[in-house]
């Protein structure tokens, strides 16, 4: 046995298609220093059974990039080693065997224009011709992507380790890491065991690559890797003559995938209830092992293969194959630092798409550890998103019997998952349920989505067109708009940043001035050093010395550990907070009508303006009541403590009935907030988009002395912007726009919604998105002929620069 190095500039554990290609692209970065440490062989765990399809499309632009950064590459690794990559360019084919299917494939189909893929729309008679075994009698339509391609999994990961043992990289089999130390704060090695010998190897960068190991790896470290291993069936027939090149198929509406493999064909499923495996920790001895047959759980799926593809009607079968696969509660992967721990980096949880993924995903992060950021936006797959409470076991185990199959289910907006709810509720939660409450998760948290009416069905009906809610979010969004509506917002973020330094720290990461009186309550973002926005917040002091953050519910952990990265040596005590709070949002004309009925404090604008925060009473309770709106109207958000809260919520509910109070979910928000044109991040803002080309530049206070990202700001603000953030108004009232719908500008694709909500006072749908502006001025960008590609039909968009609801901003500083 070679014994691992005493020391290494990163150590990389698990030697599966993701630990080959982390380490091939940090050697290729110049870090020879590597060393890869697999627990018995190369592949061993998942990537030798993996079924080796190379799907370039993704559902975001970012991930699209990766994934055919991972064919260009895998295209050349056979000639840079010599090692044979099974690489074969033979196309994908997705068919729809139901119109709602149909609409999601010509959706992708559009998409993928945007990302140039190439994709082409074909008919049934289409299909045929390019795939003769197929039953096409009920396929409605079908997507052709020449581009993708199939390969050989193992021998992807040989190349890769191959090619990074080329550039000075050390891989090791046999050895198994037993733990990653620590002091406290940062990695400081791992100690490892082989062949009866231990040791320890001393690093500062650790890369968890360990697949369905990683997640009890990374607890033993206090790291967050919410991962369960499901089992995962495929078939594989005896030769059948003629079969020939074909393209890989999906029958998503069928949960099948169908390949040509040596002259065989391979069916594999992606069933709707998954079996989670591995519930009592993963066998010691587990190296290119397969589980137990269970043909019962595959048989509906081979019955359908029968009809759709005949040849299994008379095939033998070469292989019933069974073999344990890493799902995550969300369906995307982890990449990136783990907030618990300095230089504990993540690659793991592919949920099926390892192999098109790893090139990508390897160079990407290689490259945000080598550079300190991550190349481009990556927050679909940032391990940042975890939370902590999800690497419950038993979560785990419920969640990924859906999350497997949700892989081929339609993939309809604002789809809910159904297992593993409830984890995380409002102190208000039994009050929203009694009234009728449809809630959605986020962040695991249960939030009230919209109302439904007296003989409505408390359940989500999913459609491409306007869904069963939508005369619900019609109403409430109306009430908010015309009356008073209440929110129960307690899932958001809340971080509490206190002591000597907190101000002086704060306005090192804020772009706006937060250095304001007590009371006063800041709209900024904390910005990268590419004036990219990291986070988007609400900054209130609460005295001199303490503040208070509010942030979205999705982004407590990234935010946190934001702020931790960037405190160095001030004295400022960061807490995360949002449990100890209930918020509740009282938004509407008649807002202060309702709180002038709940409590005897003076709530007039000029005693309680716009951006100002005070404690007042409320029944016999008390509330720290902030005059801020994500709705566009007069409003406050009440911050009230855990205990008091149900009094709270009672005492308005008991109120609201002389004013007409409506209960108000997250669609009725959501639909209020695009009309003014109120930014989402993740979505119209990341850490990609530069703050001035998001149109905030008025949150940014470059005067106020230096900040991280105030040089950006300033070099942007010189050489001009070279895109702009528009909103636009569909002329079409009943066209529906969700997401990543592409924007053509004077008849030429230049970009996608970046989010769209239906705007039921301006009377149509309402989308975002970034549009190329180098050169232009606002009229001519106003100017221009907009439309939105929805499906592959053209509508068209108006677009402005300022909200096209309330632009000034009166009405919630009425």
């Amino acid at each position: 046995m070679k014994r691992p190095p005493e020391h290494a500039r990163a150590v990389i554990i698990g030697g599966g298609v993701s630990g080959c290609s982390v380490a091939y692209h940090l050697a290729k970065l110049g870090w020879t220093d590597v060393v890869l440490l697999e627990r018995k062989r190369l592949t061993s765990g998942t990537t030798w059974h993996a079924a080796g399809l190379i799907g370039q499309l993704r559902p975001s632009q970012n991930l699209t990039r990766l994934a055919k950064y991972s064919r260009n590459l895998y295209a050349t690794l056979e000639e840079e080693t010599g090692v044979a990559t099974g690489l074969r360019l033979n196309g994908s084919i997705s068919v729809a065997l139901t119109d709602h299917r149909w609409e999601e494939l010509r959706r992708q189909a559009t998409l993928a224009k945007v990302f140039d893929v190439e994709a082409n729309l074909i008919t049934p008679d289409e299909v045929k011709a390019l795939y003769s075994w197929l039953t096409t009698d009920d396929v409605v339509g079908a997507v052709h992507l020449p581009g993708d391609g199939q390969c050989d999994p193992a021998n992807i990961a040989m190349a890769l380790a191959k090619g990074a043992r080329m550039r000075g990289a050390t891989i090791l089999e046999g050895v198994k890491v037993e733990r990653v130390t620590d002091d406290g704060a940062c990695v400081t090695g791992v100690t490892w065991s082989a062949e009866g010998e231990t040791g320890t190897i001393k690093t500062d960068v650790v890369i968890n690559c360990g697949g369905m190991w990683g997640r009890d790896l990374a607890a033993q470290s206090g790291v967050t890797l919410p991962l369960h291993a499901c089992e995962h069936f495929y078939l594989v027939t005896e030769p059948i003559e003629g079969l020939g090149t074909v393209p890989s198929l999906r029958v998503p509406d069928e949960c099948s995938y169908y390949k040509e493999d040596a002259g065989k064909m391979l069916l594999g499923a992606f069933e709707p209830r998954a079996k989670p495996w591995g519930m009592g920790g993963i066998p010691e001895d587990f190296e290119f092992d397969s589980l137990p047959e269970d043909f019962e759980h595959f048989e509906p799926i081979l019955e359908q293969a029968m009809h759709r593809m005949p040849m299994f009607q008379t095939a033998g079968i070469h292989t019933f194959f069974n073999g344990p696969e890493s799902f995550t509660p969300d369906d995307r992967y982890y990449l990136g630092e783990a907030p618990e721990l300095r230089g504990y980096w993540v690659a793991a949880g592919y949920n099926s798409i390892g192999i098109v993924s790893s090139g990508g995903a390897g160079m990407a992060l290689a490259e945000w550890i080598d550079g300190g950021e991550p190349p481009f936006d990556l927050w679909d797959v940032d391990i940042r998103r975890a939370q902590p409470f999800q690497r419950n076991r038993r979560y785990l185990k419920d969640r990924v019997t859906e999350t497997l199959g949700l892989l081929y289910a339609d993939h309809y907006p604002y789809r809910q998952p159904v297992t593993a709810r409830g984890v995380r509720r409002s102190p208000v939660h039994a009050h929203l349920t009694e009234r009728d409450a449809v809630f959605g998760e986020t962040a695991g948290w249960e939030r009230a989505n919209w109302f439904a009416t007296e003989r409505q069905a408390r359940e989500y009906r999913y459609d491409w067109a306007g869904q069963n809610w939508f005369a619900n979010q019609k109403t409430e969004h109306h009430a908010l708009r015309e009356g008073v509506g209440l929110l129960d917002m307690s899932s958001f973020g809340k971080i509490r940043v206190e002591g000597r330094d907190a101000c002086r720290f704060l306005q090192r990461v804020s772009g706006n001035d937060v250095d304001v009186a007590p009371g006063r309550i800041v709209y900024t973002q904390m910005l990268n050093d590419r004036g990219g926005i990291e986070c988007d917040l609400t900054v209130t002091r609460l005295s001199e010395t303490a503040f208070l953050l509010v942030v979205p519910a999705a982004t407590v952990v990234r935010d946190m550990a934001w702020l931790r990265r960037h405190v160095g040596d001030e004295f400022a005590v960061i807490t995360d907070v949002t449990a100890q709070e209930a918020v509740f949002s009282v938004m509407g004309p008649k807002a202060r009508d309702l709180m002038a009925r709940v409590s005897p404090d003076d709530v007039t604008n000029a005693a309680h303006p716009f951006g100002m925060a005070r404690e007042i009473e409320v029944g016999m309770g008390l509330a720290r009541a902030h005059r801020v709106s994500y709705v566009g109207e007069l409003g406050w958000e009440l911050y009230v403590s855990v205990d008091q809260a149900a009094h709270v919520f009672e005492t308005l509910l008991e109120a609201g009935d002389a004013v007409g109070l409506t209960l108000c979910g997250l669609h009725a928000m959501d639909s209020c907030r695009i009309e003014k044109a109120f930014r989402h991040f993740g979505h119209d803002i990341t850490d990609e988009d530069h703050v001035l080309e998001a149109g905030l530049g008025f949150a940014v206070k470059t005067g106020k002395g230096d900040f991280i990202g105030r040089d950006a700001v300033l070099r942007k603000a010189e050489a001009g912007l070279s895109r702009r953030l528009l909103q636009f108004r569909l002329t079409e009232p009943d066209a529906m726009v969700f997401h990543n719908e592409a924007i053509l500008k004077d008849g030429k694709v230049v970009s996608v919604v970046t989010s769209g909500n239906y705007g039921h006072t301006l009377g149509g749908a309402i989308a975002m998105g970034y549009v190329p502006s180098a050169g232009e001025s606002d009229a001519d960008l106003l100017t221009a002929r907009y439309e939105i590609d929805i499906g592959g039909r053209l509508v068209r968009a108006e677009p402005s620069l300022t909200p096209l609801y309330d632009p000034t901003h009166a009405r919630m500083r009425a």
